[in-house]
């Protein structure tokens, strides 16, 4: 299992877009600034958005695929699931 997610620091602000095959370790490291990295010196502690894929190649083939993406594509993949943009973290932990 692989995942293509979204990081941001408010509604409407600075995205990130990564792939990850362990989105809660992923997910954490960002939000306690564990690694030095656009979503450390950005502030992007919050997930707005996360989809899952089968394996790394594609999860890693479509981050590549939205990294060229217009903003304004980006802005409204993330409002048709998450209008509020709000942080998805907590629904991603474990039971």
């Amino acid at each position: 299992m692989a995942w293509l997610y979204i990081m941001a620091d408010r509604k409407f602000g600075t995205i990130y877009i990564g792939a990850t095959s362990d989105i809660v370790r992923r997910v954490w490291e960002h939000k306690n600034d564990l690694v030095p990295s656009f979503t450390q010196k950005y502030r992007c502690h919050f997930l707005v958005y996360y989809e899952e894929h089968q394996d790394m190649y594609f999860a890693m083939q479509r981050e590549k695929t939205m990294k060229h993406w217009l903003r304004a594509w980006k802005i409204a993949l993330i409002e048709k699931d998450n209008p509020e943009w709000d942080d998805l973290y907590l629904g991603i932990l474990p039971g």
